[in-house]
């Protein structure tokens, strides 16, 4: 068998690369910007931009199987090619956030829900087997409070008691190995969660115990939090942010034991994550 891995610069994918040349299944990696790729020795790598059909064709070459980020933009067309070279399984990356009621008007659910949509589409002709990875909130979201906390400052937390299911990436990449090599796990959707619900303020106190130092935040409105990061996020992302954190604000998320189903052991805890990237929090 061979395996593309899209997005390889993202942690869910260089993980994934790892474990399939640990297990002996041929993989390539690929990227938009491939010489930036740091993959296993022996590990070929390929240029496939998701934004850029014209990339499509040369690096789904022989390949067998796919593992796919939810860019939205041309996932149709990437299934036609994938039909055309003769692909047989692709794995997409999605989010459980296309389950919502309102996921056609969020622009985050919005846009895996698209992907989905045209790989079902793809798939229902028989061209190839599509299998869906829906993860909630990914522990690595922490990340974007580590600038504030190693300077010492407070992140801003419009609604720090919205609560979440952080996910380790090696428990997705995990997964994604076990669809991709066990036949029989082919052809269905998961939904991937942590084993813990826990709110912001709950994760940022396990930040603390972990990394050894304190970790506080601020309250602002939602409208100063959007004025916020108007100068880096579009303001539909802003938005679908706020409107997510609203509905999760004081409600604990529902779990599930995929991660354990599909990989054999129970999913790793947030402080399992900050253990592993408690550098990123400290000075």
């Amino acid at each position: 068998m061979s395996v593309l891995v899209t997005g390889s610069r993202g942690r869910v994918a260089s993980a994934l690369i790892g474990l399939l040349d640990a297990a002996g299944v041929k993989v390539t990696a690929a990227s938009k910007n491939p010489v930036d790729l740091s993959p296993p020795p022996g590990v070929a790598t390929v240029r496939c931009d998701l934004t850029d059909p014209s990339t499509f064709d040369t690096a789904l070459t022989g390949v067998d199987a796919v593992f796919l980020y939810a860019e939205a933009a041309h996932a149709g067309t990437f299934a036609d090619r994938a039909r055309a070279a003769g692909v047989e399984h692709v794995v997409l990356l999605s989010s459980s956030s296309v389950l919502a009621p309102d996921a056609d008007g969020n622009a985050i659910a919005a846009s895996h829900l698209a992907a989905e949509r045209a790989l079902s589409a793809v798939a229902a002709t028989g061209a190839f087997e599509a299998t869906y990875l829906q993860p909630g909130a990914f522990a690595s979201n922490a990340l974007q409070w580590s600038w504030a906390l190693r300077d010492g400052r407070a992140p801003a937390l419009p609604y720090p008691h919205a609560y979440g299911d952080p996910i380790h990436e090696r428990d997705i990449a995990e997964a994604a190995l076990a669809v991709l090599t066990e036949p029989r796990l082919r052809g269905s959707s998961y939904v991937l969660t942590g084993p813990e619900s826990l709110d912001f303020t709950e994760q940022l106190a396990i930040l603390a115990e972990v990394t050894g130092r304190p970790a506080p935040h601020t309250v602002p409105t939602p409208e100063e939090w959007k004025e916020s990061v108007a100068g880096f996020m579009p303001e539909t992302f802003a938005d679908a942010l706020l409107s997510y954190w609203a509905a999760h604000d004081g409600r604990p998320t529902p779990l599930t034991g995929t991660v354990e189903e599909l990989t054999g052991h129970p999913a790793r805890t947030f402080a399992a994550w900050v253990g592993d990237h408690a550098a990123a929090f400290r000075p």
